[in-house]
């Protein structure tokens, strides 16, 4: 990997952790496309982390407010939310490795993903009054965080899928967009810290050049910032169908190739 290569790949990351079309399935997307094999997985950590100091910059207020006050109803939500997510991380931890490596089920989640973002907006329209934090219940935290888990696969939308778990729970658009944010904070630095604890056990390090890992973080925060200030922008008004139209064409993209040649994605069959 280059400089160059770094900078667009944490683009990519910071742009899209925000966006519900999933981070991890644009990074193994353009991974493959540049043919980048080497440091992958300690490059995803890096960007991964530097996208939460958006979160924290942006959330600044919130965060310390769930520090100070550790039994807030912002603060248990997170944690009964996490959970589920922890559980089925651990769980499913070697499955989600191959498919991180083989890139071979991207389309079908990018697809995936669109269905759920259609199928959120669907029923949030159905329902009554719309929950803010206080309204909003435990079990809720715990589905909108059983959907966080569902999200480790490579091109399953994180934000995507919190978000339409969020709404389908009848939450309104400001705080799910703000819990779906927060709730980012414990995978991704726990993920991160764990993988980065096997690459040092394994004795790999960082398996590539210094100056392409830092332009590529520095891409990722100072781009996850803007992502979110443009989430916080449209989405109170923006629908995710348009998001959804997106991930589908995306998808079906990923699978024509896979069906009519498969030399950058492998065969799907």
């Amino acid at each position: 990997m280059n400089t160059i290569q770094g900078i667009i790949l944490g683009l990519v990351q910071g742009l899209t952790e925000f966006l519900p079309v999933s981070s991890s399935g644009h990074l193994v997307l353009f991974q493959k496309l540049f043919g980048i094999s080497g440091g992958v997985l300690s490059f995803d950590i890096a960007v991964h982390l530097a996208t939460l100091l958006a979160v924290f910059v942006v959330f600044r207020k919130d965060i310390w407010r769930m520090i100070s006050h550790p039994t807030s109803k912002l603060t248990l939500l997170v944690v009964v939310g996490t959970i589920p997510t922890v559980i089925i991380g651990f769980a499913f931890k070697d499955l989600i490795d191959s498919l991180f490596e083989s890139g071979r089920t991207l389309g079908l989640e990018f697809i995936f993903t669109g269905l759920a973002l259609i199928a959120a907006e669907a029923l949030a329209k159905r329902q009554g009054k719309a929950k803010g934090e206080k309204e909003m219940s435990y079990l809720d935290a715990a589905i909108v965080g059983t959907a966080q888990g569902v999200a480790i696969l490579p091109a399953v939308s994180r934000s995507g899928l919190t978000l339409a778990g969020s709404l389908a729970c009848g939450v309104e658009r400001e705080f799910a967009l703000k819990f779906s944010f927060v709730m980012s904070i414990p995978p991704i630095l726990g993920a991160g810290l764990l993988d980065a604890k096997d690459l040092v056990q394994a004795g790999a390090g960082l398996g590539m050049p210094v100056l392409p890992l830092a332009a590529g973080m520095v891409a990722a925060a100072v781009s996850g910032y803007f992502a979110i200030r443009f989430m916080i922008k449209v989405f109170s008004k923006a629908s995710l169908k348009y998001f959804a139209y997106y991930v589908f064409a995306l998808g079906l993209a990923i699978v024509a190739e896979q069906i009519f040649s498969g030399r950058i994605f492998g065969r799907l069959f």
